[in-house]
């Protein structure tokens, strides 16, 4: 049985959600540095409140880091950067599907937007999974080989 959904939210809550207002929002950006600052105020969004965002950029930079310092071969380097990359475009999508929903819905609860909520939850989670399996197989051997010859 479904439950009848929220009436959208006022201009004043819209107001309390995002700090710093940006007008005209809906129109199309003017040129392309405003398209790429834009892009920007959300990957800087996301590092500011969302603490899973910051856990896995903080991996991402480690994984890149080690594949370097290992000498990883060229195609390792991308294969680790596009997973990573991979993990962190999810984790932005989950934040804005989160956004949207909870902009909805406001306070209430419904079975819906927990279903969204969940599925793009699940999303990043499957991508950080695969992201793990990538690292340890390329990462794995030659920092076994590098420990195991320092003794």
């Amino acid at each position: 049985m479904s439950q009848p959904v929220s009436p959208p939210p006022t201009s004043n809550h819209l107001e309390t959600v995002v700090s710093k207002k940006r007008e005209f929002s809906w129109q199309v950006a003017a040129n392309l540095f405003v398209s790429f600052k834009y892009a920007w105020c959300g990957i800087s969004y996301a590092f500011q409140t969302q603490r899973n965002f910051r856990i896995h950029v903080v991996i991402c930079v480690l994984a890149l880091g080690l594949s370097i310092f290992l000498r990883l071969k060229a195609v390792e380097i991308a294969v680790i950067s596009i997973t990573s990359g991979l993990v962190l475009a999810l984790e932005l999508l989950n934040t804005a599907i989160e956004s949207v929903v909870d902009l909805t819905v406001k306070q209430t609860y419904h079975e819906l937007a927990k279903i969204a909520k969940d599925c793009a939850a699940g999303a990043v989670l499957i991508s950080a999974c695969v992201a793990v399996l990538v690292a340890i197989t390329l990462l794995f051997p030659p920092l076994l080989a590098l420990i195991l010859s320092a003794f």
